[in-house]
């Protein structure tokens, strides 16, 4: 029997745009299987709430080559999906916030071994970031009335 490692990326994933395929194409080659998780509105507490309602950023993030399967998120309990996939390897990306000590703790309580990997590669293009793109969006039409 072959085991497959099971990969896991998680984000907002707002507005798709380059950054997000690097960091999610990395995180591919970490293992054999990619699964990902897309915050749901409710919680995302860090930055601005998405533009883009969860259900079509989670069409979008399975539309996607290099994901294999892609779930919302708990409204509940963040660890809720990662529970149910149980993976092997957790990727985060270079701007997550989270102490990968912390959450190595966190998951050994919930009986997960998972290893932490923070994928430090980033895209440095002018529209990387959905922020920048908001920016751009906003710099060009948003003195439209």
């Amino acid at each position: 029997m072959i085991l497959l490692v099971k990969v896991l990326a998680t984000g907002t994933f707002d507005i798709l745009h380059p950054g997000h395929i690097l960091f999610l194409s990395k995180a591919r080659e970490l293992g054999d299987e990619l699964f990902v998780i897309v915050a749901r509105e409710s919680m995302v507490r860090h930055k601005p709430k998405p533009i883009i309602p969860e259900e079509q950023r989670l069409k979008m993030v399975n539309a996607l080559k290099v994901v294999d399967n892609a779930v919302l998120g708990s409204e509940k309990n963040m660890f809720e999906p990662v529970m149910e996939i149980r993976p092997d390897i957790i990727a985060l990306g270079y701007d997550q916030t989270f102490d990968i000590l912390k959450l190595e703790t966190e998951l050994r309580e919930l009986k997960i071994n998972a290893k932490v990997v923070r994928i430090s590669d980033s895209k440095t293009c002018p529209l990387c970031s959905t922020g920048k793109i908001i920016k751009k969006i906003l710099e060009r039409y948003g003195k439209m009335s």
